[in-house]
């Protein structure tokens, strides 16, 4: 049996949905993988919990988020106003999963610094952040190399979508011409309810509902989502350098629900589309755009709780992939998928 220590930065939609799969899988991956998996931290933004002896229940934690309070307020071991990266830099763990919001206006922070030290500490790092991947890829890449730790984000593209895992082992030997995504959910989710006829009103207003959209929606419906993950794309599958203001990017705000909803009549779908086009210079052209999909289109079939990946290649032909995500669980149980490529 390997025991695995893990401490969590987040309790988030991704968190908590997180900690219900530790609870619910932890007897299955005793039993059929010899892993015990133990939550001795954890952290959101009001305070941490921390018992390296006989770790923390993930139910309780779901359970203290759900009645709105924090994880501080875990009996005997929580703490008000303890910061996250406090809490990495004095844990004994095997697995730091940071999983807090995205925060590229603030340079990636606290997730970048969180990420930093747990591998100077010898850490293995798994995120569904993008922040920290789109800021540093190339240091926090290098720096776990040299630390002979492993830096797992398989979760920041597309949800649950193996999209980065396909692009990294499965087509390793190929050269990729074209690489179009719709990694973005929350997007289509709104165009398809305003080419139903609703207003944009309504539209966010029922996007918000349903748990689709968060904030202002500025990071999703401006393109910054999608523009981050088509990043992140290129520097793990392209390998290309790329920032995100090499993505040539615009969102859907500016879209008439009229305009959408005349391209549904004329069967194509509009989805906020990822593209990477290889140049004849061998450069790869990036954009971030709504495009009107023909039904014959790989993505032009996608429903609303669906995204997906095409890769175009000189020796395994297109493939595509798509996933049905009605929830964040498929997004939050990457972090588990992570974890078992480190110790499967």
């Amino acid at each position: 049996m390997k025991d695995v220590r893990l401490v969590l930065i987040g309790i988030g939609n991704l968190g908590r949905r997180f900690c219900r799969i530790l609870s619910d899988k932890q007897e299955h991956l005793r039993n059929h993988m010899r892993l015990n998996l133990t939550l001795v931290g954890a952290a959101d933004s009001q305070g941490a919990a921390y018992d390296p002896t006989k770790g923390l229940d993930p139910m309780r934690i779901v359970e203290l988020k759900a009645a709105g309070g924090s994880v501080a307020d875990y009996p005997d071991v929580g703490r008000t106003g303890w910061l996250a990266t406090d809490l990495v830099s004095s844990v004994r763990a095997d697995v730091l999963l940071e999983a807090s919001p995205v925060t590229l206006e603030q340079g990636a922070e606290p997730a970048l610094s969180c990420i930093r030290t747990a591998i100077r500490r010898r850490m293995h790092v798994v995120t569904p952040n993008k922040g920290p991947l789109v800021v540093g890829y190339d240091e926090l890449h290098e720096l776990a190399a040299s630390y002979e730790v492993e830096l797992r984000f398989d979760g920041t593209v597309a949800g649950g979508l193996p999209a980065l895992s396909i692009g990294q082992r499965d087509l390793r030997g190929a050269v990729i011409s074209r690489l179009q995504a719709v990694p973005n959910l929350c997007t289509g989710y709104v165009m398809d309810m305003l080419a139903d006829g609703l207003s944009w009103e309504e539209a966010i207003a029922r996007a918000r509902e349903g748990g689709a959209l968060e904030g202002d929606g500025s990071w999703d419906l401006e393109g910054w989502d999608a523009a981050a993950k088509l990043v992140i794309l290129a520097n793990s599958v392209l390998a290309v350098p790329a920032r995100i203001s090499d993505v040539n990017r615009s969102g859907i705000t500016h879209l008439k629900p009229g305009d959408l909803h005349a391209a549904e009549r004329r069967g194509e779908r509009y989805r906020l589309l990822a593209d990477a086009e290889l140049t004849a210079e061998g450069d790869y052209r990036l954009s971030v755009k709504p495009t009107p999909l023909t039904a014959d289109h790989p993505l032009g079939r996608l429903r609303s709780k669906q995204m997906g990946i095409v890769y175009e290649t000189d020796i395994y032909g297109t493939i595509t992939a798509i996933i049905e995500e009605p929830d964040p669980v498929p997004s939050a149980a990457t972090m588990l998928r992570d974890i078992l490529d480190i110790y499967g």
